[in-house]
């Protein structure tokens, strides 16, 4: 009886676990983008539903923080939340530079050649991560900035 007692202990501190750390992983989200110039951010998870306001960048990065059915519920940088059908998101890497005067460097150093000073909000399509560093495309700009200084999908 005493092993039978043991075992169903277990076994209930393991379901407990699985459900606890589930739960922490569903609320952490990850990222995709925008993938059209025009996407409606909606109240809730159907087209019936009023739209909120319209996006009209191209790549933006988006939280993905819930799901239903061909929606998905996402927060925007400036912490806007609402509905998105799944055909109007991309898993372009693209991300925000978080950091005002942000140096855009030729190589994945701080002691190479720098390039431009990137404001915050500055837009960037991800090439490639290495390390702690991007390689970033911004306007007419292509070089490498650190990955701490990008908020988005690396």
């Amino acid at each position: 009886v005493l092993i039978i007692f043991f075992m169903l202990k277990r076994i209930i501190f393991f379901f407990i676990f699985i459900l606890f750390f589930n739960h922490l992983y569903a609320q952490s989200g990850y990222y995709l983008t925008l993938r059209g110039d025009k996407v409606n951010l909606r109240q809730g998870p159907s087209l019936e539903h009023s739209i909120k306001l319209i996006y009209k960048k191209k790549f933006l990065p988006v939280l993905v923080i819930d799901k239903s059915y061909n929606f998905r519920k996402i927060i925007d940088h400036e912490n806007n939340s609402g509905w998105i059908h799944v055909s109007q998101l991309s898993k372009k890497k693209a991300a925000l530079n978080i950091e005002n005067k942000s140096i855009l460097f030729q190589k994945p150093s701080q002691y190479s050649k720098p390039l431009v000073f990137l404001e915050k909000g500055r837009l960037c399509l991800v090439k490639k991560c290495k390390n702690n560093w991007c390689k970033i495309k911004t306007g007419e700009y292509t070089g490498w900035i650190e990955k701490k200084k990008l908020k988005g999908r690396l």
